[in-house]
């Protein structure tokens, strides 16, 4: 007899695949006789008259004159207990239960024994799914006592970040909390499950590996066996999942954790993050995005009641992207959009602007639907705004009246034809204002941006209940560093340029080389980036050139991508992919702020975890093993 590992396996997704579509069964699987036949969230009016078991937290108790009310809450939902130690209409519970009961603290987990009965109508809860019904106590036990709390569970009162992080495991109870951790893993199980329809296998790649340069700082993991030598952990299964192509996998996905050590932001974790991580064969920029459409698409609508851009998701070039919205992550829920009016400002008597641009500065145009009627403190407090949040020497405006006058403190400075210019560049009517920011053209776009982003909330703007996705296109190959006066690349190494290596051979002078684009991509979210990724570079020769440009020799690119230029010299498919993050879009989805309110247990702002204590100090023998002495220590 010859067993067959597909069938096994193909036996075994099918139970899998009804248990996980059957919530009742999975339920049922989770009750003991001991501790619980249901649970908290699950008794309804169809459970009346029975005697039944539960097991929970304590979440708040209630004493309305000798009858005791106590809200148990688990992981399914609230019910709530009563019980009594008089006669009354409620069955008196035997006084050792009732002290039990009476001095057990919030946040307590108990077992208990009552009876289902039906709440009368004035107390009915209609917000709780058990809010018809309440259970009448027979028996309690304790099953664990809890301690003063230092955050209080059953409350939404504010308590600082710190607090919740050292005691992550109380703030997880909170329900808003919760919720977005089951969310989370919701939003995960619907990604898999709509990779795998689609024809994508899941591949796990290596967590220690190799240090490369990628952008970010490397956690480094030193090796006891090969003393002085460090693994990395991988900031993205980049080159891994590259050469799954290159061994002919054709689609891969995984749900990648990366790691890299840069500071927090709102919208970003530091430490690590995980991704939906995808490459595919044989494709080209267009096929990438039919395909990632429908994901992206599917899971923001399956678990939110806000409209989502209809596929295809529109196309921005970067360049387009920077003009229009002074950012290449561009919230288009925001109407206002930027314009270049440096011809208007270029021989004007508003002689900063003038001599400005006769340096090289640029002007943007932010216009202000709506503004010309906000008072002044509206427009000194932009100013003081672009002044004190984005380092601009100032902010100028105009403000053009409900008949069309041009007002303002630069208004008498600009020609008839000038102000008629501005007005028609910025698509401004009668009633709106309009702000211009005037430098180098990266310093300009930046700051138009962030006005443009500040007056779409100020101006209350922005479409309300609304995801509206784009891809931005076309970015630039390289970009100039400023920090060590060379080229650099601008987004990911392993691309491939637009023109393929004929057009880095073109390239022979940094103007030439910073006007490359590449087949790199950015799928935006309201003004959040989900995701980079670009169609990669498979070619050895257009490799080797590509990273010659930013000053890395031959044997340097095969010192630090060996395996991979090696791979592609026994033939490589042409292959691309993105990887769009888990953590932004659960945080969106939620309507969060902050992403580590989606996260289960994350790092705090200054990258340490303060339930575990971590970073920490290791002792004197570990570091012997490992071969590191540490001469001197700066404190943080």
């Amino acid at each position: 007899m010859v067993f067959s590992f597909s069938l096994l396996y193909r036996a075994i997704s099918s139970i899998l695949a009804q248990i996980y579509h059957n919530k009742s069964q999975i339920v049922m699987m989770l009750k003991s006789d001991k501790y619980r036949t249901h649970t908290c969230g699950e008794l309804t009016e169809k459970n009346v008259g029975q005697s039944i078991k539960l097991s929970g937290w304590i979440h708040r108790k209630r004493d309305h004159g000798g009858v005791l009310f106590i809200d148990l809450r688990d992981h399914y939902g609230i019910t709530q207990l009563v019980t009594s130690d008089q006669e009354t209409d409620i069955k008196k519970l035997d006084r050792a239960h009732y002290d039990i009961i009476e001095k057990a603290s919030n946040e307590s987990v108990i077992t208990i024994v009552g009876k289902v009965i039906a709440r009368s109508q004035e107390t009915k809860n209609p917000d709780l799914p058990t809010g018809h019904i309440e259970v009448v106590l027979e028996e309690v036990t304790i099953q664990s006592v809890a301690d003063a709390l230092p955050i209080q569970v059953n409350s939404d009162a504010h308590f600082p970040e710190d607090t919740r992080l050292e005691y992550r495991f109380l703030d997880l109870r909170k329900d808003k909390l919760h919720r977005n951790i089951i969310l989370r893993n919701q939003v995960i199980a619907y990604i898999r499950d709509k990779m795998r329809s689609i024809g994508f296998q899941e591949f796990q790649t290596p967590i220690l590996t190799a240090s490369s340069p990628e952008g970010a700082r490397d956690f480094l993991v030193p090796s006891r066996l090969h003393p002085g030598k460090f693994y990395a952990l991988p900031q993205a299964p980049q080159q891994f999942k590259q050469l799954l192509m290159i061994a002919g996998f054709d689609r891969y996905f995984q749900i990648a954790p990366c790691f890299r050590d840069e500071d927090a932001r709102a919208d970003r974790a530091p430490g690590e993050f995980y991704q939906l991580d995808v490459e595919m064969s044989f494709v080209t920029q267009e096929d990438v995005f039919r395909t990632i459409e429908p994901v992206m698409h599917g899971v923001f609508e399956q678990f939110s009641n806000f409209s989502v851009t209809p596929t295809p998701f529109p196309r921005i070039s970067y360049r387009e992207a920077m003009l229009k919205y002074g950012s290449d992550k561009p919230d288009l829920r925001n109407p206002i959009e930027i314009s270049d009016v440096t011809r208007y400002f270029a021989n004007s008597g508003f002689s900063i602007f003038a001599q400005a641009i006769a340096k090289g500065s640029i002007s943007r145009a932010i216009p202000a639907p709506g503004a010309a009627s906000m008072p002044r403190s509206f427009f000194d407090g932009m100013i003081l705004f672009a002044q004190t949040e984005l380092g601009a020497k100032g902010l100028a405006y105009i403000i053009f009246d409900q008949e069309g006058i041009a007002k303002g403190p630069i208004a008498k400075l600009l020609s008839e034809k000038e102000l008629d210019g501005i007005k028609a560049s910025a698509h401004l009517t009668n009633g709106d204002a309009v702000f211009f920011s005037c430098d180098l053209e990266g310093a300009a776009a930046k700051i138009a941006g962030k006005v443009r982003q500040k007056l779409g909330e100020d101006l209350d703007l922005l479409a309300k209940n609304e995801y509206r996705f784009c891809w931005v296109v076309d970015f630039p190959f390289y970009e100039w560093n400023e920090d060590e006066n060379r080229l650099d690349f601008c987004h990911n190494p392993f691309s491939m340029p637009q023109g393929g290596i004929d057009a880095l051979l073109a390239a022979d002078t940094i103007g030439k080389q910073l006007a490359i684009i590449a087949y790199q991509y950015d799928i935006v979210c309201n003004g959040i980036e989900l995701s980079s990724g670009a169609i990669r570079n498979h070619d050895p020769a257009t490799m080797y050139k590509a990273f010659e440009l930013v000053g890395y020799n031959a044997e340097v690119v095969d010192q630090k991508f060996g395996a991979m230029i090696k791979a592609f010299k026994y033939g490589a498919p042409p292959h691309g992919g993105i990887a769009p993050g888990i953590d932004r879009i659960v945080m969106l989805i939620a309507g969060e702020p902050n992403i580590r309110e989606v996260i289960a247990f994350p790092l705090n702002q200054k990258a340490m975890d303060l339930m575990m204590n971590a970073p920490s100090a290791v002792t004197a023998q570990q570091l012997g093993e490992l071969g590191i002495d540490l001469r001197s220590v700066k404190k943080s």
